[in-house]
């Protein structure tokens, strides 16, 4: 096993979660998440889904060179000693086809669990499978997620006003999550069903992504991280040395998240 040396500068974790990139898109933020790769190493990198978005490649083609210095950037910490498990969600369901697949220090897996340093163990998968428009009805979430298109490139047009007028970036979608009385029932009801099925296979908590949702939190005796998105919240989760879980939330720390997320929202010439 080849030693990760320590890079100044560079924050080390034991793990980090990250999830719901959607490469692929122009609303991916490849230059935030790049940016994060740079600034942290971890013994274990965990990508809990969506990474690649094939359902907006299979509609339109799009993949800018930040994408591709993203796969990179996560091939190079696999070369370099950092054990990467790859979990596919529904965006990219392609790559379950290599599920329990190796190449070199990254593997390919549905689901996994993971150990903390207190010995309590995690249900680490993306969550899709939870959630019922996915499951029994896929023709409804291709529409949704078409309409979610929509939302962004509304999103994108009032930020490019507010920028206008040196007001921060704010998130349409995020406002209508947690005001839309369905879509808070809809997290609700994901939340429950993630953590019943934590403590069916026995463990005591379950992290995820799916619903580009950052949160941490206690239900009912069973721990619920969900890692968010890079989308929009740019976050992710972290496990330090001693043990303790944090979200990050990049936009919140890089001075560079701004001008990447300006950069983003502006259409292609």
């Amino acid at each position: 096993m080849t030693a990760i040396q320590p890079t100044p500068g560079v924050v080390r974790y034991r793990a980090i979660w990250v999830s719901d990139v959607h490469l692929g898109t122009q609303r991916a933020q490849a230059n935030a998440l790049l940016d994060f790769f740079r600034a942290t190493e971890s013994d274990t990198l965990y990508l809990v889904g969506d990474i690649v978005d094939n359902w907006a490649l299979g509609k339109s083609w799009y993949w800018d060179q930040s994408h591709n210095d993203v796969i990179q950037k996560i091939l190079r910490k696999a070369r370099k000693g950092t054990r990467v498990v790859y979990i596919p969600g529904n965006h990219d369901e392609h790559f379950r086809d290599f599920v329990g697949s190796m190449f070199g220090r990254l593997v390919v897996r549905r689901d996994d669990i993971h150990i903390g340093v207190d010995g309590k163990r995690y249900l680490v998968m993306h969550g899709d499978e939870f959630d019922g428009v996915v499951k029994y009805a896929k023709w409804l979430a291709y529409v949704g997620d078409s309409a979610y298109e929509v939302a962004m490139h509304a999103n994108m047009a009032v930020n490019r006003m507010r920028r206008w007028f040196g007001l921060p970036y704010w998130s349409l979608s995020a406002y209508l999550k947690f005001r839309v009385k369905r879509a808070v029932e809809f997290l609700s009801n994901f939340e429950n069903a993630m953590v019943r099925e934590a403590r069916r296979r026995g463990t005591d908590g379950v992290i995820c992504g799916h619903v580009h949702t950052p949160e941490m939190r206690e239900i009912d005796d069973v721990i619920y991280f969900n890692d968010g998105d890079w989308v929009e919240s740019c976050s992710a989760l972290v496990e330090h040395r001693d043990g303790r879980f944090e979200l990050l939330r990049w936009q919140e720390i890089s001075p560079t998240i701004t001008s990447t997320k300006a950069a983003v929202a502006e259409p292609a010439a």
